[in-house]
């Protein structure tokens, strides 16, 4: 085992890293509570200042994927699609089942140069959680409750005010609604049955009310709705765990685009449509289980180096301070003791017991 792989697995440089995120994270979040000022005066700046400080905090998380786990992401899709993708406005749907999801999500967003100005429509339980709730909240995601009467005007004029955004900008839906297991895949596909709608192997039935909302209110500023089916090569099961201990995972996603327009836009047909899509995505993730790949074109966008540098500024500047402390201490530690050893009765002068002897 090398050097780097060592300290990959130990525990104090897993707590330097959370100590490094934890403390750059409610700094950014001082920041963004000072940014407040700007949005009654210039809010197209406020949004430009928000994206590069969330920037600066989820980029350290994309670090672990790409750079301490060197984990591989690979993009199965067509040309047509890739001379798209970070030029536009778009709708993510993304398959929920592992725990790096969204993680291998944020990957790819920021190779496209995004990360900064993704969006997520998420739990409202999630708004109160430090770092990550407060940071979605200055960028103006949108949350709900999932209990679609008290959601659906919270929902509508948080996309509404997105309409205007000046960075491109991905919207990412989960519209399964929480993270596939076995005991919710049954009960979803109970209500499948009762709804006469055809079974699903791999993904819950999708939740329909956020998707054709989102649709609906950010028609003439998305331009496309991308289908990604994730999935890992030799069945891993990845975690944040793996992840933080350097494991490497070999993620595959398979990018469909669809432009809006061919999306209908009465509720009914949206909710159709969308229902169809997921068929198709457990066609796409049976056809992975078989063979080992996606349909489609292999891409592997390069990663980009901002990431680890953004990370080794923040550790540089907080770890610093730390680390002077620790060396102070144990130099003051050291000092008196040595200072204690002089006082020492057996290092003492050797006078008295000289004067004692001539008296013998």
């Amino acid at each position: 085992m090398g050097l780097l792989a060592y300290l990959k697995t130990q525990f104090i440089v897993h707590l330097l890293i959370g100590f490094v995120f934890v403390v750059s994270g409610l700094v950014i979040n001082f920041i963004q509570l000072c940014t407040l000022v700007l949005w009654p005066i210039n809010k197209q700046l406020y949004r430009h200042v928000n994206c590069r400080l969330a920037y600066s905090l989820w980029s350290q998380l994309v670090m672990l994927l790409e750079w301490w786990s060197c984990t591989e992401c690979t993009i199965f899709t067509d040309l047509t699609t890739l001379k798209y993708i970070g030029k536009e406005h778009v709708v993510i749907i993304l398959n929920h089942n592992f725990e790096i999801d969204f993680l291998c999500g944020w990957t790819m967003s920021e190779r496209f140069g995004l990360l900064g100005s993704s969006k997520v429509l998420a739990k409202r339980e999630l708004l109160y959680v430090p770092l990550i709730g407060w940071t979605w909240y200055f960028l103006e995601n949108v949350f709900c409750k999932r209990r679609w009467e008290e959601d659906r005007n919270t929902v509508v004029r948080g996309l509404k005010r997105l309409v205007d955004y000046p960075e491109y900008m991905w919207f990412l839906l989960y519209c399964e609604g929480t993270r596939f297991t076995e005991t919710k895949h049954r009960v979803s596909m109970e209500v499948a049955a009762s709804k006469g709608l055809p079974p699903l192997k791999y993904h819950l039935l999708p939740r329909t009310k956020g998707f054709t909302t989102t649709v609906q209110c950010l028609q003439g500023t998305v331009a496309a709705v991308y289908d990604v089916t994730l999935n890992f090569r030799k069945n891993k099961i990845p975690s944040l765990l793996g992840i933080l201990y350097g494991k490497k995972y070999e993620a595959d996603m398979c990018v469909r685009r669809f432009p809006l327009e061919e999306i209908p836009q009465d509720e009914q047909g949206a909710a159709q449509w969308l229902h169809k899509l997921y068929q198709e995505k457990d066609a796409l993730q049976e056809m992975y289980n078989q063979k080992g790949f996606f349909p489609g074109e292999q891409f592997k966008p390069a990663r980009r180096p901002w990431t680890l540098l953004n990370f080794l500024c923040w550790a540089t500047v907080l770890l610093s301070p730390l680390f002077s402390f620790v060396l102070g201490v144990f130099s003051t530690s050291f000092g008196v003791r040595r200072l204690i050893g002089m006082t020492e009765i057996e290092k003492g002068s050797s006078y008295g017991n000289q004067e004692f002897k001539k008296k013998e």
